[in-house]
């Protein structure tokens, strides 16, 4: 199952090699709830570490990321695992150009009713 959520880059974290073969990034998103600020931390981990670098704290972002839970000595552990990060707001809004002046009517092509050559045929 996969979530999403908005909100402003107020940390991030520099990789850290966890194993030789296993490695981790963590960052923070605040984010409005309710008025009151929460600052929730997320986890990228191997090639997604780099996805983080083009964008600086401060920048309104959209993240997607998946649920885990882990069980170690009897305690339970629970991780936000970013998968996708992308700027908020970002939808391309096209906006048509204005049209041309020739386009609307004006006096000049106004029908005229009541004249001499009407067919009057309504029935009414």
């Amino acid at each position: 199952m996969s979530f999403e959520i908005e909100g402003k880059l107020h940390r991030k974290f520099d990789t850290e090699n966890k194993t030789a073969t296993f490695q981790a990034r963590e960052f923070v998103l605040e984010v409005n709830a309710n008025n009151y600020m929460q600052y929730i931390k997320f986890q990228l981990t191997q090639d997604r570490c780099a996805v983080l670098d083009p964008f600086e704290e401060g920048d309104r972002l959209k993240v997607h990321f998946d649920l885990r839970g882990r069980e170690w000595n009897d305690k339970y552990f629970t991780n936000l695992n970013a998968w996708k990060i992308e700027k908020a707001g970002e939808d391309v809004v096209i906006v048509p150009p204005p049209a041309a002046q020739e386009d609307f009517p004006d006096s000049s092509t106004e029908p005229v009713f009541g004249g001499a050559d009407d067919d009057d045929d309504l029935p009414f």
